[in-house]
């Protein structure tokens, strides 16, 4: 059976989309930050920084956009968002698949150590827990996870 989304390289008129439901998926998660105030340091990071450094591909169900992730050329997924009503689906994994074939040697990420959900569905997607930091962002404890593909696996 075929997912009920596509999966396509983000186009600059997606800028808008990708930001509120960034907006939208982060306050479902931590409902008590006011993220909208954060809106404009987003559009700013997603132009500067990911943006240009990054293959982002995007998800889309009957023209709406449902979900992204961003993935640099060291691997560093920097972000996997999907709607808060698709969490549970196949998109998430489609989206960390799709990460995977673009970095097929090594995927790493960091995620705040509070987020109980992501940890659990990275670890199901074969992630491992790699150390600890400290977002110098937030300010957040997060925890650095990597997956290794089987051809780095085989060096080792």
């Amino acid at each position: 059976m075929s997912p009920s989304f596509t999966l396509r390289p983000y186009r600059t008129k997606d800028e808008d989309a990708t930001i509120a439901l960034w907006q939208r998926t982060w306050q479902q998660a931590y409902p008590s930050i006011d993220f909208a105030a954060r809106v404009a340091w987003w559009r700013e990071r997603w132009r500067d920084e990911l943006v240009p450094n990054a293959a982002i591909v995007v998800a889309e169900q009957a023209d709406v956009l449902i979900g992204f992730v961003t993935i640099d050329d060291s691997g560093y997924l920097d972000q996997l968002v999907v709607a808060p009503d698709h969490w549970g689906s196949t998109l998430g994994d489609a989206l960390v698949d799709e990460a995977k074939r673009r970095s097929p040697e090594r995927v790493t990420l960091l995620v705040n150590q509070d987020n109980a959900r992501a940890i659990r569905f990275y670890g199901r997607n074969g992630f491992v827990h790699a150390g600890e930091d400290v977002n110098p962002t937030s300010g957040r404890p997060v925890l650095r996870m990597e997956w290794k593909g089987s051809s780095s696996l085989r060096g080792a």
